[in-house]
């Protein structure tokens, strides 16, 4: 094994090999692109190429393959990935255990979540969060797609199932129930909706088919099989607005649309769904204090809205 490894690295001196280059590294394979991780590391497109170029030169090996779409790992930069992300967990690690309680909360805490979720639930209770910790800088992806904490996307994501493969931590924060929903001033021009057949007569608002991001939210058909949704948006905000002015009728969460005052439930002891939001974080990053913060002020609030997400009777 000495002499394998020997070998490999027979090209690296100590004075060529730089172990800052390695951030580059991480961050280009993460991002895809020199511009994507350009812009991550706050520095110059020039900057990241001539680095990558230099951890190239020094080790003797080519480390990504330009593609069309961008860059990918070479098998000699996939094996040099795992190295330098078990560099970065030891640094995480260290980080985590010396920047003690003392220094307070501090840095920055990057949060991903589903539009509806971030943007409705939680983006109006983090500036309670940010007063408790004033040297934290927060940011919120309230987003209508799925996000990589492996790519380090963000430090936390909520999401509609349990991660299947990764080195990710999950924790269960609520169920919660969807609905029908309509506006008030739509239902006094159109009548009142009372069973699901009558759903057909009335304009229905809903995801863009080849746009839903997650199983989950491909409920349309549990509702009703012949629904054909006119009006269709990425957004779930987006749909409640939609459904506010008028539009016709939607399914929204119930954390959601119960706190419209201009929308009414529809059906409600008729169509009712349940799903779920989990928390997950990266291993190697769910015990650094910021993180450890995010993710405890996150589960505190949603454990105590828990029957706003279960909807009301």
């Amino acid at each position: 094994m000495r002499k394998s490894m020997n070998r490999r690295c027979s090209a690296v001196t100590g004075a060529d090999f730089e172990w800052s280059d390695l951030r580059y590294l991480l961050t280009v394979a993460r991002s895809g692109s020199l511009t994507a991780a350009a812009r991550q590391m706050g520095v110059e497109h020039s900057t990241v190429s001539r680095r990558i170029t230099a951890l190239e030169t020094a080790l003797g090996a080519k480390l990504f393959d330009r593609r069309t779409g961008g860059l990918l790992l070479t098998p000699q930069g996939e094996r040099l990935m795992a190295a330098a992300e078990g560099m970065e967990a030891l640094a995480l690690s260290a980080q985590g255990e010396i920047a003690g309680a003392d220094l307070g909360v501090s840095g920055t805490v990057r949060i991903g979540a589903p539009d509806g979720f971030g943007t409705v639930f939680l983006a109006p209770r983090l500036g309670a969060f940010s007063r408790q910790h004033p040297a934290l800088e927060i940011q919120l992806l309230a987003m209508p797609r799925l996000i990589s904490l492996s790519k380090r996307e963000a430090d936390i994501a909520i999401s509609l199932s349990r991660p299947k493969e990764g080195r990710l931590h999950a924790r269960k924060l609520t169920d919660y129930r969807l609905g029908l929903y309509a506006a008030v001033a739509y239902l006094e021009t159109h009548g009142p909706i009372e069973s699901r057949a009558a759903l057909g007569r009335h304009p229905f608002i809903g995801y863009i088919d080849d746009l839903i991001y997650a199983p989950e939210l491909d409920y349309v058909p549990l509702v009703a099989r012949e629904l054909k949704p006119r009006i269709k948006s990425s957004n779930l905000v987006a749909q409640m607005e939609a459904t506010r002015a008028g539009a016709g009728v939607c399914v929204l969460p119930c954390f959601m649309g119960d706190a419209m005052p201009d929308l009414v439930p529809v059906l409600r002891g008729e169509v009712s769904l349940t799903r779920t939001f989990y928390l997950v974080t990266h291993t190697d990053m769910r015990d650094l204090a910021r993180v450890r913060a995010a993710a405890d002020f996150i589960a505190s609030e949603v454990g105590q809205a828990r029957a706003r997400f279960l909807g009301a009777p």
